[in-house]
């Protein structure tokens, strides 16, 4: 049985492979060793939802854990309103959709669904400027280009030599110092 994939790393693989081996590494040791002012803020943006206090009315499910043995995921979403119907997941700061946001909705949302719930909404809400942006469920192209994703993530090898890096991308990584690539340096 292959073990299961973490939603929050599906955006994060987008961003860069390497960096989620890294912050395995890292995750036991305290977050000040090695997250910057970014993450640091994001993780006390999250706080009310893990202590599940953003909100005393039933009709929210806050931080609940969330899988789907269809896919073999597993995670966390932020807030499920059940009157609505309507998947929420909060970014610190929302300029762009990336693909990689699209993706960790869309795989709390096949998780939320397998587990029961109806979902007719998947809304993105930028809490810096208090926006939000509704998504569609996925197509069914996009569900298969999700599911390339999930098999890219379980076969990545970083010693690969056909791998390469995004070098605007290792300037804003929080590894790059760790990292043997050359365009960290």
């Amino acid at each position: 049985m292959e073990p299961y994939l973490i939603i929050t790393e599906l955006n994060d693989f987008v961003f860069c492979p390497k960096s989620i081996y890294f912050h395995h590494l890292y995750g036991r040791y305290h977050a000040g060793l090695y997250k910057e002012k970014p993450q640091i803020i994001g993780t006390l943006n999250h706080e009310r939802i893990d202590k599940q206090s953003y909100s005393t009315e039933k009709r929210y499910l806050q931080g609940i854990e969330i899988y789907s043995q269809t896919y073999g995921l597993c995670g966390k979403i932020d807030l499920y309103d059940a009157q609505t119907k309507t998947l929420i997941e909060r970014k610190t700061q929302v300029k762009t959709i990336y693909q990689g946001y699209k993706y960790q909705l869309w795989a709390q949302y096949f998780c939320l669904t397998e587990m029961g719930h109806e979902v007719k909404k998947l809304v993105l809400r930028s809490l810096n400027d208090n926006k939000n942006y509704a998504l569609l469920p996925p197509s069914p192209a996009e569900i298969k280009e999700f599911e390339t994703h999930l098999k890219k993530i379980r076969q990545f090898n970083p010693n690969d030599p056909s791998f390469t890096q995004n070098p605007e991308k290792c300037r804003r990584c929080i590894y790059a110092p760790l990292c043997d690539s050359n365009a960290a340096h």
